[in-house]
This record gives C-alpha cells, structure tokens and sequence, in this order.
C-alpha cells in the first residue's frame, strides 16, 4: 500500500473534509475525539497557570468588578502589616527600654516587609498600601479613577486597625509610633524631606511597573531596597514616612496631629514628582496597568496571554476605568 493510500485509510470515508476527517485531525470514534480534547484543554491550563496566580480555580474573579472587594481587602490587610510593622516596632522598642530593636532594624524592617507583601498579594490589587502610590498610578493612566475612593480608604482603614492592635497590646510608648519632625527639624523641612523621599519611592515604583520594565518579582526587591535605604538616612530628619496612610492613622488613633499636614502635603507633591518624571523617562501614559491593578488586572481574561482587554495605557478611558 502506498503511503497515500495508507492516508485516505487512516482518514476514512470522505477524505480530510469527510465523516472520518472533518478536516480536524481527530480521530472518528467520538469518544477517543472527546478523551484527547479534555487532554488538550487541561495540558492548556497547565501551561497557562505557570506564571499567573490564583488562575486555575477563580479565573475570572480579577475581570469581574463584583470581587472587587478582594481587592479593597488585600489594601486593607497589606496596609495593617506594613503599619504594624512601621509603627509597631517604635513602640516595642520604647516599651522594652529602648535598646531592644536597633535603630537600623527599625528603619528597615518596613521595607522587608514591603517586599514580602508585593510577593504575596501584589497579584490582587497591586499592593499600593500607600495613598501617594494609588494617585500616581492614576495620573500614569494605569489606574481607574473610580477604584481610588475604595483603596485609599482601605489603606487608612488598615493603618488605623494596625495602631489599634498594638496599642491594646503593647501600650502607647515612646513616640507611639508617630511620624515626627526630627529634633531642631521645622514641619515645612520634614515636608520638603517626605516629598524628596516620595519622589524616588514612587519613581522606582512605576519604573519597575512599566510596560518595559515588568521584572515581576524583581520589583518588590526594588521597592523594599528603595524604603531601607530611605529610612536609614531619611528617619532622623522625617520618619521616612512617604506614606500619608502610615502617618496619619496613627494620628488619628493617638489624637496626636503634631505636624501632621507635612506628612499629607510632602509625600503627594512627591508622587506629582514622579509622575513628571516618569514622563520625561518614559513618556506620557503608563504601561504598567496589570502591575497597578494586580498581576491579571481587570481585562485579563483566561487564553489572552498577558494582552488586558479593553482600552489600553494612555487612551482615554483607560484613565476612567
């Protein structure tokens, strides 16, 4: 038998576009057609998950606004660990006499735990954790402006939970955790300080969030790099706060609102700042819509790659959601 005869046999009656082909390349018995097709799809969604989190038992829960409360949550619950942590380890430090958690520790430990929050849930929501962040992304059109009211209140919802938990805990020691002016520093120096500080912070952010700088989980390194080192030479002059959350919920908790328009006012001109920036760098529009929004964003859907759906960064209702 010929090799085309051997052919015409394998594909049956009617050729390539006849019952047995159906021009498919799957085999007539349909049972065998449906077992290998099942095989397919799960090989598909085997391959499709490497790289995309939580995408195989609630894809589509990121394209749908009705769970954007797991977005609002993952803002409150990242902004209470990043507080507990920022304003937390000032108060256990004064609370076991002062020399229990070194001056570097302090400053740095909110950066670690920056980074290990971008890693854990930055797929969700982006992880902003911080009212200067979210406004940046929005003004870089990579952020909605109908999900800033929800974010920057769940980010002061959970500065303010994290004051809460410590204070009933340990007790109000020391500064409690507030963000002050160093010592012979004047309010209008610490503002200008947070908005220099702000400025780097929310250019490395949207840096390592552009279209062609995605590095994934590069970028929490980055950013929790950016804040340590920021706080080992900014703390004495500001509190390298750089986060009006961080600042303002303890005030709140504390009723203590010494200086606290300086640590409103520096951070958002620095986020202005950087925007500017990041256009001289890179251009108007953002490009980092899926970082802003979490990994899979609001148009991700299951079989489009890394392609959102919907008006792309920089168009005019990507700024509008």
């Amino acid at each position: 038998m010929t090799s085309g005869e051997e052919n015409a046999r394998r594909q049956g009656p009617g050729g390539p576009g006849g019952p047995g082909g159906g021009g498919s390349g799957l085999p007539a018995d349909p049972r065998t057609a449906a077992r290998r097709a099942a095989e397919v799809g799960r090989h598909e969604v085997g391959l499709r998950s490497l790289g995309q989190p939580n995408s195989l038992a609630r894809q589509y829960d990121f394209s749908d606004d009705s769970y954007e409360w797991r977005r609002v949550f993952a803002e409150l619950f990242g902004t209470f660990l990043l507080v507990l942590v920022a304003a937390g380890g000032p108060i256990v430090n004064a609370r076991f006499g002062g020399n229990a958690i070194s001056s570097g520790a302090l400053v740095v430990a909110p950066g670690l735990m920056v980074l290990a929050i971008i890693l854990f849930m930055g797929a969700v929501s982006g992880a902003h954790l911080n009212p200067a962040v979210t406004i940046a992304f929005t003004l870089r059109h990579d952020f909605p402006v109908r999900r800033i009211p929800m974010y920057i209140v769940a980010q002061f919802a959970g500065a303010v939970l994290a004051t809460l938990v410590v204070t009933a805990l340990v007790g109000t020691h020391g500064t409690a955790g507030l963000t002050l002016p160093g010592h012979g520093i004047s309010a209008g120096v610490a503002m200008a300080w947070e908005a220099v500080l702000t400025a780097g912070l929310v250019s490395v952010i949207t840096g390592t969030a552009s279209g062609a700088q995605q590095i994934g989980a590069m970028a929490a390194i980055a950013v929790g790099s950016y804040i340590a080192l920021a706080g080992l030479i900014g703390a004495p002059v500001s509190g390298a706060s750089m986060n009006p959350a961080r600042s303002l919920g303890p005030a709140l908790v504390l009723g203590d609102w010494t200086s606290w328009w300086a640590y409103l006012v520096g951070p958002l001109i620095g986020a202005v700042a950087a925007v500017a920036f990041a256009d001289i760098l890179r251009g108007r529009g953002g490009g980092g819509r899926r970082a802003a929004q979490g990994t899979l964003g609001p148009g991700w859907l299951p079989g489009r790659g890394e392609q959102p759906a919907g008006p792309q960064p920089g168009s005019a209702q990507s700024a509008d959601g």
